[in-house]
Formats: structure tokens, C-alpha cells, sequence
């Protein structure tokens, strides 16, 4: 796996490096399914330009020429002071005629896609929150990173004290992924997982689990996603549970075997399972009962 869980904001490195929870952006596409802003106690009074910003309709600055400008309107009328308080849950607000709903939290399911980045914002690539088209707020942020060519679950919210439960290490979340592992797997390889893989570096790793794919039914890879050796004796799908995430951790532990990973899946990170209906690129919110998981409704 690999993981890299940094704060958010930083680029592509993804699924390396170790997990840290993140911080903010967004932008455009998928699917849906339940409700997204859910899980915590109801706003109190806040400046409308601070409302605006956090609900990602611009910066600050942009917010006041906006105000300045007639662009803003709460209860129906035009509002020039962006110091103005409102209370985000009973207030209407408006920006050039759209009204601007609040969500304290949101929490999205992406099946992330190969080619995008674990990250809030990236010169050169398209970035997870990026693809989450229906998010409310400015500052969402993927818990935990994947790595450009890696696929998968990514939480996608603006939850940090939950994004910390799930990668601290000491909250031993177990973190289960797909590999397609090409090379001969020495017979004492779930072994020296659970033991923990001694890295080139001299890093040692946290005990893992290494199992067949075929005991899990969501742990298939469909034909034609990788290149499989006539007797399969070469290239293999395996399951790997991990409870941490280092700089392309799963990758090495396998190099270490003397094996290579062509194909990276992240199918589940703690109660949270990677829904098979969403296509890559495809996310929904989170249902309650996934929340009630989490322990955030």
C-alpha cells in the first residue's frame, strides 16, 4: 500500500509517506448516494465572510469586493458587510443568485482512480477532491494518501479529529489492500509479514497480514486489468492488511520478498469498505449507518 497521509494541500505523493490527516480544497465529477454532512452539533453565529469562504464560494479578499459589490444577499436582502454574523443553519445566503447551503462536515467515499493525486491542489494533476462535484465545503481533504498509479478507497472529509483516529498507527486501523505481485513469493512470505518486513533502509514494519485474494469476494481483479503469466505461477493477487502507512510501504515490503507490484488496490481502511458499485472516479457520501461507524452521528 502505500500511503503517505500528510496533510492535504501537498501534491502527488499519495500513498507513501507516513499518514497524517490533511487540510482543504476542491472541485468537479462523480456519483452519489446519501448524505454527506452529517455528524456533528449545529453552528452557532459566524461572519458571513468567513461562512462564504468555508463553503469554498471564494477567498476572503474575493468575498469582500463581492459583498462590496451587491453579490450577496442573506434573508433576501443585499448584504455589503462581509463582518456581518448569520447563523449558517437558519440564515439564507445567496452569492450572484445561487444560494450557498452549510455543511460543518462532509464525508464522501471515493473509488479513486488511477492518475490522480492525493492531494488539495496540484499544478500538474487532477486531485482526488477535485472529483468530489457535489462538495459544499472549501476545505476537504483526503485521509491518508494513495499513490497516483494506486486505486481505491479514499475518505474523502473535512473531519481531522476523525482523519487522525484512522491513521495514528497507535489506533492500529487496519488498512486491506489488492496486489497483483509479479515475481516468485518465498513460502514463508506470510510469515516474515506478520513478523514485519525489514525495509532496505533498515526500516522495520509494524506486523501485516499477506493472504490469497481468493478467500475475499471483492479481492478479484477483473480480467484484463494486469497481465497474467500462463500459469499464474509468476503473477499472483494477494491481500495485504497493513496498520500504518509508510513512503510506499506495501510496494517495498514486497521488493524486499524480491517481488514487484503491478497493480495496487486500497479495498477497505477500519469499518469502512470500498463500495464495488462505484466505478473509478465515482464517489458518494457516506450513509448513516457508515457514520454511526465512525462514531460522527
Amino acid at each position: 500500500m502505500e500511503k503517505t497521509e500528510k496533510p492535504a494541500g501537498v501534491e502527488e505523493k499519495s500513498e507513501s509517506m507516513e499518514e497524517k490527516p490533511a487540510g482543504m480544497e476542491e472541485k468537479s465529477d462523480g456519483r452519489t448516494g446519501q448524505s454527506a454532512g452529517k455528524g456533528k452539533p449545529p453552528a452557532g453565529a459566524m461572519r458571513l465572510d468567513r461562512f462564504l469562504a468555508e463553503m469554498g464560494a471564494g477567498t476572503r479578499g474575493q468575498i469582500r469586493d463581492a459583498a462590496k459589490n451587491g453579490r450577496i444577499q442573506v434573508n433576501g436582502v443585499v448584504e455589503k458587510r462581509p463582518e456581518r454574523k448569520l447563523f449558517p443553519e437558519e440564515d439564507t445566503v445567496t452569492f450572484d443568485g445561487r444560494r450557498v447551503a452549510y455543511a460543518a462536515f462532509e464525508y464522501y467515499m471515493l473509488n479513486k482512480p488511477q492518475g490522480v493525486v492525493s492531494a488539495t491542489e496540484d499544478n500538474r494533476y487532477q486531485t482526488v477532491v477535485e472529483l468530489i462535484g457535489e462538495r459544499k465545503r472549501g476545505d476537504l481533504f483526503p485521509v491518508g494518501r494513495l499513490d497516483i498509479d494506486t486505486e481505491g478507497l479514499l475518505l474523502i472529509t473535512n473531519d481531522g479529529a476523525l482523519a487522525h483516529r484512522l491513521l495514528s498507527p497507535k489506533k492500529h486501523v487496519d488498512k486491506r489492500y489488492l496486489a497483483v505481485v509479479e515475481g516468485r513469493l518465498p513460502d514463508d512470505a506470510a510469515e516474515q509479514f506478520a513478523a514485519g518486513i525489514v525495509l532496505a533502509d533498515g526500516t522495520v514494519t509494524m506486523p501485516a497480514r499477506l493472504e490469497a485474494a481468493d478467500a475475499f469476494p471483492c479481492g478479484k481483479v477483473a480480467s484484463g486489468t494486469f497481465s497474467v503469466l500462463p500459469d499464474g505461477g509468476e503473477s499472483r493477487q494477494v491481500i495485504v492488511t497493513i496498520r500504518e502507512g509508510k513512503f510506499h510501504q506495501v510496494k517495498r515490503m514486497f521488493e524486499t520478498l524480491g517481488c514487484r507490484v503491478t497493480y495496487l488496490k486500497r479495498l477497505s481502511m477500519g469499518s469502512l469498505v470500498l463500495d464495488e458499485s462505484l466505478r473509478p472516479g465515482q464517489y458518494r457520501p457516506l450513509t448513516d449507518e457508515e457514520l454511526a461507524a465512525f462514531e460522527v452521528v
